[in-house]
């Protein structure tokens, strides 16, 4: 059996600037760890023939498929404040474009094929842990309904790479609307070229904002455009208690897409100051600091764009202002109704606002784990008996007070008990990848050759809002002695 990719490459016709054209390294003995046999068939591809060892060496980058065009991506961007003006695709080769089974084009892209003109140094490598947490994590986002990149599989390589240790090597496929990034428009806008930058953002814009096409002022459209995506989706990010962990400019996507989960988390106890980069020394990129991140991010884009806006600069700097104004409001909106309906408020009252942000702060102050506690406030929707909310609290009583303006709320509404708890629980997933559960599936698998755990974690992950009453367990929040403070980059 032939493995058949059905590439149409659009990004690698762009001119020669934007990428430098390499092959992915051969590997001495890949093996396929997992593939994901529904997003295979969603691309159009055959996951009985990408098991096999053909498919496996494609997959690990040993065997480039007929109609790929690999290369890997320039870019440029603001690590941590800093900006590098050259970084670019270090470790991963995008093979090419397919159209799947929705009309979407999609980026197939290999991350840890070896090295490339980017590389700066590094080995092009990926250790297995690093390949692991991406496939459980952006798998995990995506049954929660956020935007992000997809994993298609997981290969090891038959290889070690030498990070602080040796450890088993592995390569991920990973699956994107596409793999454009602020960061991309960067890499031309320090080299003041206007006319690549022009070049990219028609290209954006025919991918992925096409009903922009034919506006009066497409780049401007382009821009707001941008701006609404992102403010959405670390709404998002914010309502599931996710940590991206690395919010620099080439890690934010101009599709709209979560994307890169290196020291990535899920905050077990809320705390709006809550860090888990081990790179993070002074908590740039905290989980309520995200939506800030976010705007200096969009920021740094509009800047890229204020060329194709006017030929006067004040004129393209005040136009560009007026779009970026409208991401606090359009976050704003995104996270209320988002939180109005994780309490499970069907209609929109004064002084809404402030009882949320009265649990959120109740919340902080008892440390009370993030997810369980508006899942288990679902519970109380349904039978105010109910008490396992109540459970997540050093201080109860904090609670009790609280959950008794809620439930005055909530008479107000003629919505069932059932409905309310029915409309909560479809909002507040019971399951989320717990920094402990993806430690313990990365240690089986690296020190004990057992993907069993990983298996298993995938499996629950798939279904985050569904009770599972076999695999309860994996609710649970760590114990002390089971607490992760620190996640790491992988790189």
């Amino acid at each position: 059996m032939t493995v058949h990719f059905p590439f149409q490459n659009s990004y690698s016709g762009l001119p020669d600037s934007f990428f430098a054209r390499v092959a992915p390294t051969p590997v001495a003995a890949p093996r396929l760890i997992k593939l994901n046999r529904p997003l295979a068939v969603q691309l159009g591809l055959d996951p009985d023939v990408l098991e096999t060892p053909e498919g496996a060496e494609i997959l690990a980058g040993k065997t480039v498929p007929a109609g790929a065009d690999p290369i890997a991506m320039a870019y440029a961007g603001h690590q941590f404040g800093q900006f590098v003006p050259q970084l670019g695709d270090g470790r991963a080769v995008l093979l090419g474009e397919v159209i799947d089974k929705d009309g979407i084009r999609r980026d197939i892209q290999l991350k840890g094929s070896g090295p490339t003109p980017f590389s700066r140094r590094g080995d092009g490598r990926a250790a297995l842990g690093p390949v692991l947490r991406e496939y459980i994590v952006s798998e995990a986002m995506f049954a929660l309904g956020i935007p992000t990149t997809r994993s298609l599989a997981a290969v090891v390589t038959g290889e070690h790479v030498i990070r602080e240790t040796a450890l088993p090597g592995a390569v991920l496929t990973r699956v994107a609307s596409s793999h454009i990034r602020v960061g991309t428009f960067q890499f031309f806008a320090v080299r003041r070229d206007t006319d690549a930058i022009r070049r990219l953002a028609d290209h954006v814009i025919a991918r992925h904002y096409p009903e922009l096409l034919g506006a009066e002022r497409p780049y401007h459209a382009l821009l707001g455009g941008v701006v609404a995506r992102q403010a959405d989706l670390v709404a998002r990010w914010l309502l599931v208690g996710f940590i991206h962990g690395v919010m620099n400019t080439d890690n934010s996507s101009i599709s709209g897409e979560t994307i890169d989960y290196g020291p990535c988390a899920f905050m077990d106890a809320y705390n709006p100051a809550q860090v888990f980069s081990s790179i993070d020394e002074m908590g740039r990129y905290a989980y309520a600091n995200q939506p800030r991140i976010a705007l200096w991010n969009l920021t740094r884009l509009a800047e890229c764009l204020l060329p194709l806006f006017s030929d006067d600069q004040e004129k393209a700097v005040a136009d560009a202002q007026d779009i970026l104004g409208a991401f606090s409001e359009t976050f704003s909106d995104a996270y209320q109704a988002g939180l109005r309906k994780k309490v499970g408020l069907f209609t929109e009252r004064d002084g809404d606002d402030a009882l949320i942000q009265d649990l959120l702060d109740t919340m902080a102050k008892n440390q009370a784990d993030f997810t369980l506690t508006f899942r288990k406030l679902g519970d109380a929707a349904g039978d105010p008996a109910a008490d396992d909310a109540r459970a997540q609290f050093m201080e109860p009583a904090a609670f009790d007070e609280w959950a008794r303006r809620w439930h005055e709320r909530t008479a107000l509404e003629p919505q069932s008990a059932a409905e309310r708890q029915a409309a909560m629980h479809a909002v507040n997933p019971i399951f989320i990848p717990r920094n402990h559960r993806i430690e313990a599936v990365i240690q089986a698998a690296v020190n004990d050759n057992n993907y069993a755990p990983f298996e298993e974690l995938v499996k629950v992950l798939a279904k985050p809002f569904d009770d599972q009453p076999d695999y309860a367990a994996y609710a649970d929040p760590p114990l002390p002695d089971q607490r992760v403070l620190q996640t790491f980059c992988g790189t």
